[in-house]
């Protein structure tokens, strides 16, 4: 059987997309989200979570960019006095390598975003991170204490096939570069993160589609990726939003893209081909 989830990142970033969110959700084929806890739109994203409770809601950890969750003084390797995260992820990285971010706070504001979620009155179904920090083994390891404290059983194992992202991204201009480069390092670690997931009890669908083409999944790609969906359970990691003047203001590369990635989960087509090929749509809460 071949199952999919279509999971929307940055639920929480903005009411734009929030918004949009929903509508991929609602009349699309969207199952899934994942909720920034410290996301500027965070309260009026709970608003929305629980009004619509077929939409799986997971947590979309953030270590870089933003402000943290857990008080400053108690994660002072991690963040500024006045809170604020690393504003890079080659900033983050270069900490962690060097050993100037110290575990322990990693784990705690992972466990501080988590926590907020709950106290919001949202059981998230799974974890991610922003930026996909998680490939790092030393993030893997503090995601991987934390959820299993928690109580949490599903995380987004982020390394596609290599081959599927060369294929989803024909036709592309080379700004496509940047992100198979990614996917690659990605993949190039992803013995440490199996065996991460295999330590604490985490389990991730059988395959993953999307970081080579963030930004660019619109109906024709899209249905291009569908085509590659296999036999067992994926994700699909996408974007969509409504790009507003709220949205200008925020620190994000995806600006028009989120519209295109909402038009596509939307798209008629789209559906046709996911319900031709027999896929079955689902949510984390339904893996395994």
């Amino acid at each position: 059987m071949k199952q999919l989830i279509l999971n929307a990142d940055d639920f929480g970033l903005t009411r734009g997309v929030n918004e949009g969110i929903i509508r991929a959700h609602r009349e699309g084929v969207l199952t899934s989200a994942t909720l920034m806890a410290c996301g500027p739109a965070f309260d009026h994203a709970v608003e929305l979570a629980k009004q619509n409770p077929r939409l799986g809601i997971g947590c979309h950890l953030v270590l870089v960019g933003g402000r943290a969750v857990a008080p400053a003084e108690e994660i002072s390797s991690l963040a500024s006095k006045d809170g604020r995260l690393p504003e890079s992820l080659g900033s983050f990285v270069t900490r962690v390598f060097s050993g100037i971010i110290r575990p322990e706070e990693i784990d705690r504001e992972l466990r501080a975003q988590i926590l907020k979620i709950r106290a919001a009155g949202i059981e998230p179904t799974h974890v991610d991170t922003h930026k996909h920090t998680h490939a790092h083994p030393a993030v893997m390891a503090a995601l991987g204490r934390v959820a299993r404290e928690l109580g949490i059983r599903r995380v987004r194992k982020p390394m596609e096939n290599l081959q599927d992202s060369w294929e989803s991204s024909r036709g592309e201009n080379s700004a496509i570069l940047k992100e198979l480069l990614a996917a690659a390092a990605a993949r190039a670690v992803a013995p440490l993160f199996h065996s991460a997931t295999r330590k604490y009890g985490l389990r991730s669908p059988d395959h993953f589609l999307g970081l080579a083409m963030t930004g660019r999944l619109g109906p024709l790609a899209l249905r291009r990726m569908i085509s590659f969906v296999q036999e067992g359970s994926t994700e699909i990691m996408l974007h969509p939003g409504i790009s507003d003047s709220e949205l200008e203001r925020i620190d994000t590369r995806l600006f028009h893209q989120r519209n295109a990635e909402m038009e596509a989960l939307i798209e008629p087509t789209v559906r046709s081909a996911i319900e031709e090929r027999g896929i079955r749509l689902i949510t984390y809460g339904e893996l395994n």
